[in-house]
């Protein structure tokens, strides 16, 4: 019988396509199922990309800068080229001993925790904050809906997605909580391998016998993209410095706007902060002419 896997222009080695599980595929395979099969893994970061993908329509510029970073520099990057970097890391680890379990021990002393791991970490971390503003505007959705069916058309928000009163809040702490997520994991990238990948490293942990070398797989290409993850995940905290700073200068711009316009008017009208400019212009001289009416009647 005619082999229908070797010759469909549809098949790739070492992928599940229904006739055998995956776990049959890659024990068939000697190859790392993500070199094979790319949707493996491509498919958790597009379903976080396409999740966090609707946070940039709440964003300011420097919000959509780094949606663009994290999406393109930090999580393409990493799914793309450092994946396919560090798949050979404890295989091509050798150090200069015959002895049993010394090879493993040093590789675990070097590497307490792998850097693709590391940074898988630190991406989920760094975008879940971001969940917290989508999460809000929902809520407010809900909020504003039952409302309009109690008031029976009428609005609780005239735009759930502004960021006024709660949500303000909501998203400058998603902003802080995004910048010191990145920083804490900047650090402790540091404090285990001050940004630095040797040639050869030195071991003398137990059961090695003496102090061993023990060499490590494509060092210089490694390093670079240890340097490039530390320069983007650089940007992102600085983007979100940035838009903190832009948000609380904004913020205290309408406060001294406000607080002098009610040194000017009489009877302050409160106001609706997820609505624009011109419809609380509209709805304060509405309330004005209607004052003014009331004061213009007989006693």
């Amino acid at each position: 019988m005619t082999n229908i896997r070797a010759y469909s222009p549809t098949y790739t080695p070492g992928c599940n396509h229904g006739t055998t599980s995956l776990q049959e595929e890659i024990a068939l395979q000697p190859t790392a199922p993500s070199a094979i099969c790319p949707h493996v893994h491509y498919m958790n970061w597009l379903s976080l990309q396409v999740l966090l993908g609707g946070v940039s329509q709440y964003s300011t510029i420097f919000g959509r800068v780094w949606l663009s970073v994290v999406f393109v520099f930090r999580i393409l990057v990493f799914v793309v080229a450092v994946q396919q970097v560090w798949n050979d890391e404890q295989k091509d680890f050798i150090c200069n001993t015959a002895q049993p379990g010394c090879t493993n021990v040093c590789y675990d002393n070097f590497f307490p925790i792998s850097h693709i791991r590391l940074w898988a970490l630190q991406i989920i971390f760094v975008t879940c904050p971001s969940l917290m503003v989508v999460a809000h505007v929902k809520y407010r959705e809900m909020k504003d809906q039952k409302y309009t069916n109690v008031h029976k058309g009428e609005h609780l928000y005239a735009n759930p997605g502004k960021k006024r009163g709660g949500l303000w809040y909501t998203y400058i702490l998603s902003l802080v909580f995004k910048a010191g997520f990145d920083a804490a994991f900047l650090y402790i990238l540091y404090i285990i391998y001050q940004f630095d990948m040797p040639n050869v490293t030195k071991c003398s942990v137990e059961p090695c016998p003496n102090t061993v070398d023990c060499y490590i797989s494509r060092p210089t290409e490694k390093k670079i993209f240890t340097l490039f993850m530390v320069v983007t995940s650089s940007v992102c905290i600085f983007m979100c410095i940035c838009e903190i700073f832009y948000l609380l200068t904004k913020k205290v711009r309408k406060y001294l706007l406000r607080h002098q316009e009610r040194n000017t008017v009489t009877n302050y009208i409160r106001v609706d902060p997820t609505a624009s400019s011109n419809q609380n212009l509209s709805n304060s001289e509405k309330a004005k002419a209607t004052a003014g009416e009331k004061d213009s009647e007989p006693a």
